[in-house]
């Protein structure tokens, strides 16, 4: 099995970085393989443009970069996206790859007279979002629950791919980090058990 895990950083010596290489190490000491797609380092333009629109709006063919992402997640059976967190979401670079990448068309059909088709039931996906608040500050505001409606709900159960795991890396700038790391691989040595034993 296959997975594509975006990273949404720009320092490559961040905890982000760092986890997203232990979900890729999880993953080949199980035998599967992964690809990274490293959003900053690769120079992903995240702003989605009047093409993008005309995309949206009329099934125009996507931009060559978005064609490229597309095809990315065409190979994997997992996506895995690791991200810090930014005003209590994903950062724009990654928000801004979600907007472009997951179009109508290939993501969902829809139209004004048609319901929608939920198209990524093949893809799990697989969370990992790192912040520096701890857990009490998440509940006492209801952050958790607004981005687990926003973005496992919002994006990719609209879109019909199952989310396996969503997870909250907290206090990460405060001794958790390690536990973090640990918790990275064991994602990624979990992450296609299930096939493992359904074979």
């Amino acid at each position: 099995m296959h997975a594509l895990i975006v990273v949404a950083h720009h320092d490559p010596q961040s905890l982000t970085h760092s986890v997203a290489l232990e979900v890729g190490a999880g993953l080949a000491a199980t035998g599967h393989t992964f690809e990274f797609a490293d959003l900053a380092a690769e120079g992903f333009d995240p702003r989605y443009t009047a093409a993008d629109h005309l995309v949206h709006r009329t099934r125009a063919m996507p931009p060559t970069d978005v064609l490229a992402e597309q095809a990315r997640l065409e190979r994997a059976d997992a996506l895995v996206l690791a991200f810090p967190i930014y005003w209590w979401s994903m950062p724009a670079l990654l928000k801004g790859w979600v907007d472009r990448v997951f179009v109508n068309g290939w993501a969902i059909d829809y139209g004004p007279e048609t319901p929608v088709v939920k198209k990524l039931q093949h893809l799990q996906v697989h969370l990992l979002a790192l912040g520096g608040a701890d857990e009490s500050a998440f509940d006492r505001h209801g952050y958790a629950k607004a981005m687990n409606t926003q973005i496992d709900y919002g994006i990719f159960d609209y879109c019909g791919a199952p989310v396996l795991t969503s997870e909250l890396l907290l206090d990460s700038e405060s001794g958790a980090a390690q536990a973090h790391l640990h918790r990275a691989r064991a994602v990624g040595q979990g992450m296609f058990q299930r096939e493992l034993v359904a074979g």
